[in-house]
């Protein structure tokens, strides 16, 4: 199998199909519909959070008591034997994910979390943010930055909630030092199947469930707050771009250099990322926090990256790689920072308007990006959505730190996508084995970036179209996650649940451990109310039918365990 998979791939000729030219002029409906439908949105939820915003801290935390309220209520008027599973009310286009959400078109038990978008305290003495599941970074950073304050890792995209980052995955260049966005959570506040609240921190008797909820996908139990760390901030970044030549492992490694560097005299930055532009060049960029008085002294550049008619990030940091210019260094508003890849969505924005980024339209409708991910996913259509699943890619790929370069050739190979976005992030070693969990023996045979408490990981963000779609030729889609699956498998590395995924469910829990999650799902009563996470991840339609077989095994199971004990 490995040596087929070394093979150069040989693809024949597409033939150009109707849906094509629909996804070659989308741009038009985006521009004329889409992109003042995502202003108007966005403009509605600012003021919503300005509302929120004004409202006596006392007068948020009442609010949000009722409507945990609404939610317990609404659980005990389900009857199991005649609703179907529970899921949230929201509909399936509003989530930021490639994955289909056709489980909600089968028979379920809707129960509305709406409401829970308030930011309900910020302590500045416990440096914790308590916030509700639907509070976005966007909402999060407002508030925050001008404190001097920060929860530790803030994802990129703006419109990404708190719930979604806690259930599902959250990373940012600061993960190589914090962790994965739920590893700064202080505690969960959730609602369980039978109604019961409870606070679960990772030292209170509710310490599994605790470990449990990340990567499961809002299967254990309704998330209605967190508690999540701050750190302390400062007004700028300083931000090194480091142009980087050779091979794909060469390239490796001046990144894991970067990320944790074997020079004593460097020190470890607050934030990494690397862009991989082509298998033979890439930037990396390394950012430290810095106070207005430094930005400003005389001789430093000052960047706003964040104003409307400034380059797209990603190809100002691919500038380092003009002859002549090589390294250099420069610094941002951190909040600016932050969400540096908002408003190009990576470089996704270049196939949904292809002349987005150049100067005129950014002058002229720059403020208007980007148009809302939810808008076109609810805009696309059937035909489109099964275009851009066969001939698009849109893939996070979790690996050790030391097969990055591995990685990077398996991507060349399979997919030929670039830019290829290279983020690091440590994969602590928890009291409990949970879904995603280090190497064995990583902590006695320490590699680059290796800690006794936790393994360095990177994320591997593969999100275009391959240019063998461009060339014209073929490309399968499924066949190509299904392969990268294989490899993560092979590899002891993890694909994030919010991807398309080719996994059968034997695959899927080869991938990810079960044991645990699986404790919670029969302690806290989630079995027979709230679908599997496997289940709810699955590709394609769930009919009714399948909906109550799978119910009809799982609590089969769970009798028989009983049984068993």
């Amino acid at each position: 199998m490995a040596e087929l998979q070394d093979q150069p791939l040989v693809r024949g000729k597409r033939k150009t199909k109707v849906v094509d030219f629909l996804v070659q002029f989308r741009w038009i409906f985006v521009i004329f519909f889409l992109l003042p439908i995502s202003a108007l949105l966005y403009l509605n939820t600012y003021l919503s959070v300005v509302w929120s915003g004004m409202k006596p801290e006392k007068q948020r935390q009442t609010e949000h008591e009722e409507n945990v309220r609404k939610v317990v209520r609404r659980l005990k008027q389900r009857d199991p034997k005649k609703d179907g599973l529970v899921c949230t009310a929201r509909k399936p286009w509003i989530a930021v994910g490639m994955r289909n959400v056709d489980y909600k078109r089968a028979r379920h038990f809707e129960v509305d979390l709406s409401a829970f978008r308030n930011i309900l305290e910020i302590d500045a003495d416990r440096m914790v943010a308590k916030v509700e599941p639907l509070v976005n970074m966007g909402q999060l950073t407002r508030a925050t930055c001008p404190m001097n304050l920060s929860i530790a890792v803030v994802s990129e995209l703006e419109d990404l909630t708190v719930g979604g980052l806690i259930n599902g995955y959250g990373i940012e260049g600061s993960s190589h030092i914090y962790g994965l966005f739920s590893d700064t959570v202080v505690a969960v506040e959730m609602v369980l199947a039978d109604g019961r609240v409870v606070r679960a921190t990772k030292d209170n008797e509710h310490s599994d469930l605790f470990y449990g909820v990340p990567w499961s996908q809002g299967t254990l139990g309704f998330l209605v707050s967190a508690e999540i760390k701050l750190i302390r901030i400062k007004e700028y970044m300083r931000v090194t771009y480091t142009p980087v030549r050779g091979s794909l492992r060469e390239m490796a490694q001046d990144y894991a250099d970067a990320v944790a560097p074997t020079d004593p005299s460097k020190a470890t930055a607050d934030f990494v990322e690397g862009l991989v532009f082509s298998e033979s060049e890439g930037v990396m960029m390394t950012g430290v926090y810095a106070s207005g008085e430094e930005a400003r002294r005389k001789g430093n550049k000052i960047n706003n990256v964040g104003w409307w008619f400034k380059p797209w990030f990603y190809q100002h940091a691919q500038t380092a790689l003009v002859r002549g210019k090589g390294e250099f260094v420069e610094y941002i508003p951190t909040r600016q920072y932050y969400h540096r890849h908002t408003r190009s969505l990576f470089w996704e924005c270049k196939l949904i308007l292809p002349f987005a980024d150049q100067l005129w339209f950014r002058l002229l409708l720059g403020w208007l990006m980007p148009p809302k991910i939810a808008l076109l996913k609810a805009t696309q259509g059937e035909a489109i959505r099964n275009y851009y699943h066969d001939n698009h890619v849109v893939q996070d790929m979790l690996v050790p730190l030391y097969k990055v370069g591995d990685a990077l050739e398996f991507v060349h190979r399979e997919m030929e996508v670039y830019p290829v976005w290279l983020c690091p992030h440590r994969l602590f070693k928890l009291p409990v084995k949970t879904m995603i969990y280090p190497e064995a023996g990583f902590e006695v045979n320490q590699r680059q970036g290796d800690t006794r408490y936790a393994q360095m990981f990177t994320d591997v963000g593969v999100y275009y179209t391959p240019a063998c779609v461009f060339r014209g030729e073929e490309f399968d889609g499924a066949l190509a996650v299904h392969r990268l699956e294989q490899w993560l498998i092979r590899n002891h590395g993890y694909e994030t649940q919010y991807a398309v995924t080719e996994l059968n469910e034997k695959d899927f829990w080869r991938m990810f451990d079960a044991s645990h999650y699986d404790l919670c799902r029969r302690k806290y009563g989630a079995v027979g109310t709230f679908m599997s996470v496997y289940y709810k991840s699955k590709k394609g339609r769930k009919s009714e039918t399948e909906v109550r077989e799978a119910e009809a095994a799982i609590l089969l199971d769970t009798a028989e365990q009983e049984d068993d004990d």
